[in-house]
């Protein structure tokens, strides 16, 4: 599973690779890391890290499950997870496209269902340009304006990774 863990505005991309009983290995941007991991108390972990030892409470937030007060001697930080889903629903309200509007992409990967228009296509803003299915959920990417399909990146039934570009619009 990877996630994104936000404290304090930095990003860091976490992936667990092994979870055993009390041991954890796990891959933090490009570093590995095995952590000796106990539950002490409510909210409260013991980790050992290499001959360092650390005693952490994190504490979910009541209004957002997604969120955690991490309390670490006398630092106090706020953590944000961003996992699989989340990156997805997000994608969702963005409509797929890239800054400049004319790149239609999804950040997840998944499958090509349905591609509605052909290159030289004029299109209105609003009509749907095509569907892609991830994580079994179907999501439809529109236009954002009045374009016309310049290059159709993808075919139909065509397995898509995260962030690859599948229709130019100009």
């Amino acid at each position: 599973m990877k996630l994104d863990i936000t404290i304090n505005d930095e990003t860091r991309r976490v992936e667990m690779l092994t979870k055993g009983c009390n041991h954890i290995v796990m891959k933090v941007n490009d570093r590995i890391y095995n952590v000796d991991v106990r539950h002490t108390s409510k909210f409260v972990y013991s980790l050992l890290l290499g001959q360092n030892s650390y005693n952490i409470e994190a504490a979910p937030s009541e209004s957002n499950p997604k969120k955690y007060f991490i309390n670490h001697g006398i630092n106090n930080m706020e953590a944000k997870l961003t996992d699989c889903q989340t990156r997805y629903a997000q994608s969702r309200t963005l409509s797929g496209h890239t800054d400049d509007n004319n790149v239609i992409q999804t950040p997840m990967p998944g499958k090509i269902v349905k591609i509605l228009v052909k290159e030289g296509d004029k299109v209105q803003e609003g009509d749907t340009i095509i569907i892609v299915e991830a994580m079994k959920m179907q999501s439809e990417y529109k236009s954002s304006g009045e374009k016309t399909v310049k290059k159709i990146l993808v075919e139909e039934g065509d397995a898509i990774e995260g962030n690859q570009p599948l229709v130019i619009l100009e």
